[in-house]
């Protein structure tokens, strides 16, 4: 409850990151997050330094030149980029929307991971979940799609973050009563 009421994306991030030792460490953990078939449908790439600017010099040039520069710096905004590919089985029984779910319960997992080390992160999607170059760029298969990236990092200490209050939710739950439906 702690990890989950504390952790907050992280606009501002510095070294260190994770090195990928640490990374496929912390990974190894999250995948233990809820995949029906445990068929990991999902991979990551990671990029730092001036593999990023690379990335974002491709993203740069689908966007009109008053736009490039901006578009290109915001892959520099932390030490790694971590780009999540959804790479799911389509020849399998589970269905792509399951497997979609397993990837996306993995990134959380794997969010919270990097909190309780102290590293901050932001998930990212947008312009880089949409565009051909960068599909092309990456290497994807024409099956996978990208679902954004974590931008990971130290985040800055100075920052005082404060415990999120749990939420009322009691409007989202209900109970289900066979017999007040008289269905069957």
């Amino acid at each position: 409850m702690t990890a989950i009421l504390t952790r907050r994306s992280r606009q501002t991030l510095s070294g260190p990151a994770p090195s990928d030792e640490e990374f496929c460490y912390l990974l190894s953990g999250a995948a233990a997050a809820p995949d029906h078939g445990g068929l990991r449908p999902w991979r990551w790439i990671l990029l730092r330094d001036r593999d990023r600017e690379t990335l974002g010099a491709c993203l740069a040039g689908e966007v009109v030149p008053e736009r490039q520069e901006q578009v290109a710096r915001k892959l520099l905004r932390a030490p790694l980029v971590a780009v999540l590919v959804f790479s799911p089985n389509v020849d399998h029984k589970v269905p792509e929307w399951e497997q979609l779910a397993a990837a996306s319960s993995m990134m959380y997992a794997m969010q919270l991971l990097l909190h309780a080390r102290d590293y901050g992160s932001i998930w990212r999607s947008g312009r880089l979940c949409e565009s051909t170059a960068a599909r092309e760029l990456l290497g994807l298969a024409h099956t996978e799609r990208l679902l954004g990236s974590l931008d990971i990092g130290t985040p800055d200490q100075s920052e005082r973050l404060t415990r999120r209050a749990r939420a009322d939710v009691s409007d989202w739950v209900s109970t289900f009563s066979a017999a007040a439906a008289a269905v069957y």
